[in-house]
């Protein structure tokens, strides 16, 4: 998951990010897919220990890749959880929430898919992406721990603010990888709805309870609850106290 691109101060609905959200969408999957196979492939690494430095340093330059063309879109992003993260810090009110949910988000669903569906159309030996290898409960809550740790983080820079391009992404891009590494023997490490619902389209395994519960229910809560986490916990000490003052006010 990228850092969701710093909205203004009031997010407002703005009509052609659903094309970047498709566009972003379907090259995430394709690039992703086509990294595993230079590395396993051309490369020659196979299953020797180099083999998982290659694709993090591939990783971490097409991710910088991506937070170039998100900025350079105005916000369009590959993966729901970012701009459902975006939509809820930025207070944007029920008509930016509906947007994010019934609009963007089924665009970047249909971009993944398109992505899948023409990156094994080209490389038919490409895989079939990600699989759950625990019970469904326990995959829940490695998928749902990885996303919050990755959403704490990168709802925290945007509120902090930080100027400097390389950092943000540099600081993103290494955590993620890393929170990836940890999870990935496990559910993969996919930290992305749209993503794990393409491959799991491609096997036809997209209306699992495992599916839905892992990969969409799960993530998705860990992103409300990390936002509202650095949200509490970036309030200024004033408002704080003035909240815990009309709160006891009212008990009484």
């Amino acid at each position: 998951m990228s850092p969701a691109p710093p909205p203004p101060s009031r997010a407002r609905i703005r009509p052609w990010l659903v094309v970047g959200d498709l566009a972003l969408a379907a090259a995430w999957v394709c690039v992703g897919a086509l990294v595993k196979l230079l590395v396993y492939g051309p490369l020659g690494f196979g299953g020797r220990p180099e083999a998982e430095a290659v694709k993090v340093s591939l990783s971490i330059v097409y991710m910088f890749l991506f937070a170039w063309l998100e900025g350079a879109t105005g916000g369009a992003s590959y993966n729901p959880l970012t701009v459902l993260a975006a939509a809820v810090a930025s207070h944007g009110g029920p008509a930016v929430y509906l947007f994010t949910a019934f609009v963007r988000i089924p665009a970047q669903v249909i971009g993944a898919v398109l992505g899948v569906q023409l990156i094994r159309f080209t490389f038919p030996n490409v895989g079939k992406g990600a699989r759950l290898s625990v019970g469904a409960h326990h995959g829940a809550l490695a998928e749902g721990l990885a996303t919050f740790m990755v959403v704490m983080v990168s709802v925290t820079l945007k509120k902090k603010e930080m100027k400097s391009f390389f950092m943000k992404t540099w600081i993103t891009s290494i955590w993620k990888n890393t929170i990836h590494i940890l999870s990935s023997d496990i559910t993969g490490g996919i930290m992305n709805p749209a993503s794990a619902f393409a491959w799991a389209y491609a096997r036809g395994d997209h209306t699992t309870f495992d599916h839905l519960l892992v990969y969409w229910l799960a993530p998705l809560q860990a992103t409300l609850f990390g936002v509202w986490v650095v949200t509490f916990l970036t309030k200024p000490k004033k408002i704080k106290e003035q909240e815990a003052d009309e709160s006891k006010s009212k008990k009484e």
